[in-house]
Parts: C-alpha cells; structure tokens; sequence
C-alpha cells in the first residue's frame, strides 16, 4: 500500500514540501522515501531520493525504527554530515497499522536549541521575578514529589513529614545546611488541609535582632524612626491561616525568643508600637542546622520555647548517611540546571556518578547542585558529563585513600585511614546499629566500641540533639 497516491492531495503535499524551508521526509511501511522537501534533498545533495530505502540517504536515521515499533522518537540529537541536529519521528497509521512515518528536523542546529533554552530560561527568571515583586510569593512551591532518593533514611523522613502534614502541631526540622529542609516544610505544607492557603517564609539569622520583632509580628505607625506611615503587617499575621517557616530558629535572639513563645502560648499577636491584640491562627513550622539543646545549656536558646517548637521532630540526614540518593539527585538537578542554562545534557558516566559517591559533601545536596552546574559548564562538544568535567577538589578525594609517590607515609597510617573510613562508612550504613555493624565487620560488640572511641567517630544522627 502507498502513502497519498491519492491525485489531487499527493500534488498538493508536493507542492507543500517544494515551497517550505523545512527537512521534512515521508517513508511508506518498508522505510522507502515517497516524499522529501526541497530544501532537504538541497541539504544532502540528493534531488531525487524518492524510492530509495531511507538508510541510503539519511545518515543515522531511525525512521525505519519507527516502522517497526510504531512508536514516536522525539528530541534525540541525530549527527547528519557532521552536524548535530534534534528531530522528531512520528509513525503514520491506518486503522491502527502503521503505514509509513515522517520525520522532521526541528533544530537544523543545535546551538539554536540551547539559544531558545536560554531565551526560555531568561524569560522564566523575569516571571518569577516580577511575581516576587508582585507579593504573590506567600505560596509554597514544592510537594512531597519534589523530594528525591529512595534510600532507607530519605524514606523515613517523609514518612515522619507525611504524618505531621495531617496534624496542626508544630513542626521542627534539624540538619545540617544545605539538606533540604525548606523544601520538606514546603512539601508539609501542600500536603496539609492547610494548602492553597499562606506559606511565609521568614530567616531569623538574615535580620537585625532590633527589625526581627517588627518583621515577625508587624508595626504601626509611627512605631520607630523610618517606619512606613501606614504601618505593616508582620509576617504571622500574613500567614493567618496558613503556615509560618520559621528558618534558622537557633540564631532568633533571646528577646525575640521570649515574644515568639508568647504568640506560641496565646495564638495572638500585637505589633511593635500598637496595643490592639489581634487572634491568629497559623501552623508553625521551625528549621535549624544548630544543635538547640547545647545551645539551652550554654543560655543562647529558651527551653521552653524550644519544646513549643519541638512537637514533631524532622531529622533531616546530610547527603554522606543517603549516598543511595546521589544516582538519582544528580539526575534531576542534571535535567533542571541545563533548562536553566540552556545546554543539551543527555546524561553522566558512570565514572564521574562513582566519584561523587566517593565524596564527603560537607555542603549536601546544595553543594551537589554547585557541582553539577559547574560540571555542565564545562561542557564543550561533549553531551555527557565526564570524570574530567567535575571540580578537581572531587577527584582529589577520591584518590585521598591511595598512596602516593611523593608522601611519606607508614603502612600503619594508610591501614588506620582505610580502616576508620570502612568503619565510619559501615556504621552510617546501617544508621548506627553496632550489633549489625560488628557483625558486617566481623569483629565483636567491645571491639568496635574500642574503633569508635580510637577514631573519634560521631553519630551524625545525633549531632543535632
């Protein structure tokens, strides 16, 4: 059976194909040309391929795949002549059988892709700024399918984090910078009868001790030398409803602490320089990389507020204890950061995933994200990310283990280094359990004690207590 030998609409096609400046080509089911644009027969030299198999003309096709399979390829750079170019395979079907396909080259060069993908990336930042300007950004942006990793310890913190979206308590996350607890309080938020309404973010550590009062509860007028004529809402009152990130808790001053846990108490708050008490009802999610409970023992931290604070505790685990993650986090940030740059990235050697998991990543996840993107800036002609692509402070430490020519090292010292990695290493693995970790070792109970107390090793699980 042929494609369009149906008179009138085979020269209609024909002249389509003649007049666009498009690469276009049609095949019929045993990958035969029957149609090809002029502009593209121009392109590869060949003005009549018409009955030629489509492999004989078009280098590293895959229109014949797509009579086969029936199935659309879309997006895939396809080198044609020493070009990189992104084109689009669709079948062509009759009655459910596939009678042919056509493909179409959308970027004749690929460098117009990542142009558009800047230009789409430029356009995105000016919206979300413009929104910030706007005030529209009391709204949480992430959900619990925004945070990613299947490993053991990721899974038990949204299963925690799933649990307190049901409730109104307060909620508060621990862990170390840059592992995501904004993100989980966002996805708490979204997950809670409270979503569509409020989220405010506020970072206690970012402003003076002497404004945090006023940016926290609000003022009127007049309340201060500079303030507005009309006076301000503070940030509960903007959350009314709603739910408040109180982030970086552990560096909220003393004084400020002391309001906070009065407004926690009678749910109502007065502003700076008022004497009208107004109701609120807001749900009061609280973040810290610090460890609160040294912080009540040194007089930094109040401990009452703390426990109003702590009703539902979130340990957040830094990205060494979650390495299972790493996989499928540099997939995502992969995708997301060259959108935003621009730049076609198909994906990462095994060899560069193998070093990142090697690594320490004292920055967490935000670090990885540093990381990728300096890796993806580095790509020239290369499509995928390579060992050499990544920071060289990475490479380092993956070969921090290893002897090398021009140290001066006894064997004693690189068996001690090896042997606490190993350790610290199988201990993380199995969250701290020394029963199980002495037995993956194959050493009792007392001797590993003994390897813990001579290395130094910490529980990073309770480093934040």
């Amino acid at each position: 059976m042929e494609l369009m030998r149906d008179g009138v609409y085979f020269d209609i096609l024909n002249t389509i194909m003649d007049s666009v400046n498009e690469w276009v080509v049609v095949v019929n089911k045993d990958a035969r040309i029957t149609m090809m644009s002029k502009s593209y027969k121009e392109f590869l030299g060949d003005f009549t391929p018409e009955g030629k198999l489509v492999t004989d003309v078009i280098e590293n096709t895959k229109m014949h795949e797509i009579v086969k399979s029936g199935k659309t390829i879309a997006g895939d750079i396809q080198y044609i002549r020493g070009n990189r170019m992104i084109a689009i395979r669709v079948p062509i079907k009759r009655d459910g059988v596939v009678i042919g396909a056509v493909g179409k080259v959308m970027f004749k060069d690929i460098s117009d892709y990542y142009s558009l993908g800047k230009q789409i990336a430029k356009l995105e930042r000016a919206v979300e700024y413009c929104k910030s300007e706007l005030g529209h950004e009391r709204a949480a942006k992430y959900f619990f399918s925004d945070i990613v990793g299947k490993s053991k310890e990721n899974l038990k913190v949204k299963e925690i984090a799933l649990r307190a979206a049901r409730t109104k308590s307060n909620v508060l996350i621990i862990g170390e910078s840059g592992t995501g607890k904004e993100l989980l309080a966002h996805a708490i938020h979204n997950a809670s009868d409270r979503r569509g309404k409020p989220f405010v973010k506020i970072n206690c550590a970012a402003i003076p001790g002497e404004l945090l009062e006023s940016e926290l509860f609000g003022y009127e007028e007049g309340a201060f030398t500079g303030a507005k004529k009309c006076g301000k809402k503070g940030k509960f009152e903007l959350a009314n409803n709603g739910t408040i990130l109180l982030d970086e808790i552990g560096d909220m001053p003393m004084a400020s602490q002391a309001k906070l846990l009065r407004v926690l108490q009678d749910r109502e708050i007065e502003k700076v320089g008022g004497n009208i008490v107004k109701k609120i009802d807001v749900r009061v999610i609280s973040s810290t990389n610090k460890n609160l409970k040294k912080a009540i023992e040194d007089g930094t931290f109040r401990e009452d507020l703390y426990y109003r604070l702590n009703v539902i505790n979130i340990k957040v685990p830094p990205l060494r204890m979650r390495k299972d993650d790493i996989d499928a986090l540099v997939n995502v940030l992969r995708r997301k950061i060259a959108d935003k740059l621009g730049i076609y990235v198909e994906g990462i050697s095994k060899e560069a995933i193998n070093i990142l998991k090697d690594y320490n990543w004292p920055g967490n996840i935000r670090e990885l994200e540093n990381v990728i993107e300096s890796s993806i800036n580095m790509l020239e002609s290369d499509v995928y990310i390579g060992k050499d692509h990544l920071p060289e402070k990475l490479i380092r430490s993956s070969k921090s283990i290893y002897i090398k020519s021009s140290e001066k090292k006894f064997l004693k010292d690189i068996v001690a280094e090896v042997e606490k990695k190993v350790i610290l290493d199988c201990l993380n693995s199995v969250q701290w359990n020394k029963n199980k970790a002495a037995k993956i070792l194959g050493i009792s109970r007392v001797g590993l004690y003994k390897k813990i107390e001579y290395y130094n090793l910490i529980d990073d699980n309770f480093k934040y207590m």
